[in-house]
C-alpha cells in the first residue's frame, strides 16, 4: 500500500494502521536517551497510566491537542502534557477507557467525538509510571472545557510541526549528579519537553521514519 502524503488526519490514520501495531512489546521511555536509567526504573514498581494522543481532523492539516497543567498540581505542574492519568479499577484496567475518561475529566472532550485507532509502546518514566499512549482521531464539531483544578490551558499544535525532526531538540541538564538527555519542541511561547516530547518523538520515529 502506498502511503498518502501530507499531514491530514486521513494520512495519519493510514500510517497508524500500517505501522503502529508493530513492536508494541518494546518499551520506550526516559531510558532510551539515558540507558543507565534502566536499573532505576526496574528497581521500583510502576503505576499503570494512559494518555490520549488526540489528533484533530482539520482537513489537509491535522492538529494535536495538548494541555498546560495547572501550576498548583502536585506533579509536573506548569508542564505541557497530553490529557491522561492513572488507570483505575473503574477503567477495568484498560488503557483506552482510562485515556478517554481522563480526556473528558480534564478538558471536556466527549467520547463520541473520538475514534480510537491504535497505541504506542509503553513509555516508562523515572517518576514511577508506565504510560500507554492511546491514539485517537477527534472529529468536529466539539467544545472543550478545561477543568480549572488540573488544566490551565488547552491548545492545538499542527501535526506537521510536531512530526518535523528539525523541531526536535536534544538537550540535557544535570540531575542527581549526572547529565540527562531529553527532547524539547518549543512552539512559540509553548515549551514542550520531558515525557510529552518523548511520546511525540516516539510517534515520529514509528510513523514518519
Amino acid at each position: 500500500m502506498t502511503l498518502t502524503e501530507g499531514f491530514s488526519a486521513r494520512s495519519f490514520a493510514q500510517r497508524v494502521g500500517l505501522k503502529a501495531h508493530l513492536g508494541l512489546e518494546v518499551d520506550h521511555g526516559d531510558h532510551v536517551l539515558n540507558p543507565d536509567l534502566d536499573a532505576m526504573i526496574a528497581a521500583n514498581p510502576l503505576r499503570d497510566a494512559a494518555v490520549l494522543v488526540p489528533i484533530v481532523d482539520r482537513g489537509d492539516e491535522a492538529a494535536v491537542i495538548l494541555t498546560l497543567r495547572n501550576a498548583n498540581m502536585r506533579k509536573h505542574s506548569g508542564q505541557i502534557a497530553f490529557p491522561g492519568g492513572a488507570i483505575d479499577p473503574e477503567d477495568n484496567y484498560e488503557a483506552e477507557t482510562a485515556a478517554l475518561r481522563e480526556a473528558h475529566e480534564e478538558i471536556g472532550l466527549e467520547r463520541g467525538n473520538v475514534e480510537l485507532i491504535g497505541r504506542l509502546p509503553r513509555y516508562l518514566t523515572t517518576t514511577g509510571y508506565s504510560i500507554t499512549p492511546v491514539i485517537g482521531l477527534v472529529y468536529s464539531p466539539f467544545n472543550l472545557t478545561p477543568n480549572a483544578d488540573e488544566v490551565a490551558d488547552v491548545f492545538e499544535v499542527p501535526l506537521s510541526f510536531l512530526m518535523n525532526p528539525a523541531n526536535h531538540r536534544r538537550e540535557s541538564r544535570v540531575w542527581q549528579g549526572k547529565e540527562r538527555f531529553y527532547y524539547t519542541m518549543p512552539f512559540g511561547d509553548r515549551f514542550i519537553w520531558g515525557v510529552t516530547a518523548g511520546i511525540i518523538r516516539t510517534l515520529y520515529e514509528r510513523l514518519y521514519t
